[in-house]
């Protein structure tokens, strides 16, 4: 019998658990400070403060689906 979770998520390879997926693997390759790295970008020019901005929500709806 299949997960009855994952049906309401529309099965294992819904948007969810892509971007799950990504996640977890750019977490695996991550090497240093995340602080550090974003401020990197931010300084560089690399990531806008807008980006940066959206990147912070996103983070704190993912954190308050996790809690």
């Amino acid at each position: 019998m299949s997960n009855p979770l994952f049906q309401l998520l529309g099965g294992q390879n819904n948007q969810f658990s892509q971007m799950m997926s990504a996640f977890n693997e750019f977490r695996s390759m991550f090497r240093g400070d995340p602080k550090s790295k974003v401020e990197e970008l931010l300084r560089t020019g690399q990531m806008s403060q807008a980006q940066f901005n959206q990147l912070q929500g996103l983070a704190r709806q993912f954190m308050n689906c996790m809690k």
